[in-house]
């Protein structure tokens, strides 16, 4: 796991052998979660910042929406100022608590 954070730590081994590696910057964090990956999906779960900047590095096929009956307040938007960004539905899952629907990204 290659977390995005602004302050550099040293990496964490947990229980069963995940090891997180804090990095300081998007492109570093891919080329690593890259290379680890291999031939694996790599996925991105984070904030509106690094999920804009993985659209705008062209990266993502698809993305997960989650949505809750909860007012979270005031936020950012991992949308904005990307433009000609289409997203078509492929996949809704259900629970009481939220829906997630995943979206085909098409440009």
């Amino acid at each position: 796991m290659f977390v995005l954070t602004h302050y550099p730590a040293d990496p964490i081994e947990m229980k069963g052998g995940t090891t997180f590696y804090f990095v300081t910057g998007f492109d570093e964090a891919m080329e690593r979660a890259y290379e680890a990956a291999g031939d694996d999906t790599v996925t991105i779960a984070g904030g509106a910042s690094a999920v804009r900047q993985g659209f705008e590095a062209d990266l993502i096929d698809e993305i997960m929406l989650s949505h809750a009956p909860i007012t979270l307040g005031g936020g950012e938007s991992p949308f904005a100022g990307l433009a000609d960004l289409t997203l078509r539905p492929i996949e809704v899952h259900a629970s009481t608590n939220a829906t997630h629907v995943v979206y085909r990204v098409y440009r």
